[in-house]
């Protein structure tokens, strides 16, 4: 049988150097996977042919001169990507760890935020009482402190 109690918790306090550590690695890793998925979309982008077709149909409604192609450079796409990526994960890692700040700044005014958890607590059968602890008689004989019976007792085993 278990029993649930309402406890209040409170959060008066975030360690700043630590939503720094968190949010490097977490905003690197978004950053590192939005390259990735930025890689992959554009080589099925160039694959299935849409930036020529794009470039041709922006040459006829005459957007794009005879023989420009903003496409044909793709490292630049994939180094504006990787430098906005690193940037991104710069300012957000910022702005967490500020978030971070300021939410101990007004805590200290406010008193933080409540949370109410509801905690189980299983009851346990209660067990047989033990008896006090009394420690073995000092051998008579002058023997070791561990003696064997002398005498033997049958074992008796039901079927």
């Amino acid at each position: 049988m278990s029993q649930v109690r309402r406890v209040r918790r409170i959060i008066r306090k975030v360690d700043s150097w630590t939503v720094f550590k968190v949010s490097a690695i977490f905003w690197a890793v978004v950053g590192l996977a939005s390259i990735l998925g930025f890689v992959m979309f554009w080589s099925v982008i160039v694959a299935s042919g849409i930036p020529d077709k794009l470039v041709e149909t922006l040459t006829s409604i005459g957007l794009f001169e005879q023989g420009t192609d903003p496409f044909a450079n793709s490292d630049r796409f994939l180094r504006i990507a990787i430098f906005g990526s690193i940037t991104f994960s710069v300012i957000a890692t910022g702005l967490t760890t500020l978030s971070a700040v300021m939410y101990n700044l007004i805590s200290d005014i406010v008193g933080g935020i409540e949370f109410v958890v509801l905690e189980e607590v299983l009851a346990q059968p209660a067990a047989a009482p033990r008896p006090p602890f009394q420690p073995a008689p000092a051998p008579s004989n002058g023997g070791s402190a561990v003696d064997l019976p002398t005498q033997e007792t049958p074992v008796t085993t039901r079927r």
